[in-house]
């Protein structure tokens, strides 16, 4: 059973950077693609980035040039690199996996972790 897992949350100053990792999950015949999502207070669930087996990603426009997704297959771990970070980027963040694309779509996703907290201060 895949049960994704996020770590590394906190809290940071602005500008700082966190690195977030989701352990659980393996590329199977029906799981070719992970993501990583974030819902802030009041604002609906984001997809934030997304990528294959093979490596190819895909960002929203609100992370890109500042967050990397990356993962370490031998070690069945997903990481999300977040450098520059905004107090827009406050969120809970959540690790998916079972997509077949990088649209990032919640529906495309069937296991979804519990969450790890953001928070980014002035």
């Amino acid at each position: 059973q895949v049960q994704p897992v996020e770590s590394g949350g906190g809290s940071v100053q602005a500008g700082g950077s966190l690195r977030l990792s989701c352990a659980g999950y393996r590329y199977t015949s029906n799981i070719y693609c992970m993501g990583w999502f974030r819902q802030a207070p009041g604002k609906k669930r984001e997809g934030i980035a997304a990528i294959l087996s093979d490596g190819t990603a895909n960002y929203a426009d609100s992370v890109k040039d500042r967050f990397t997704i990356s993962q370490d297959n031998a070690k069945n771990t997903l990481y999300l690199q977040m450098n520059s970070l905004k107090t827009e980027d406050t969120a809970m963040y959540y690790c998916a996996a079972g997509c077949d694309n990088l649209y990032l779509k919640d529906a495309d996703f069937e296991y979804w972790g519990q969450g790890t907290q953001v928070t980014v201060s002035s």
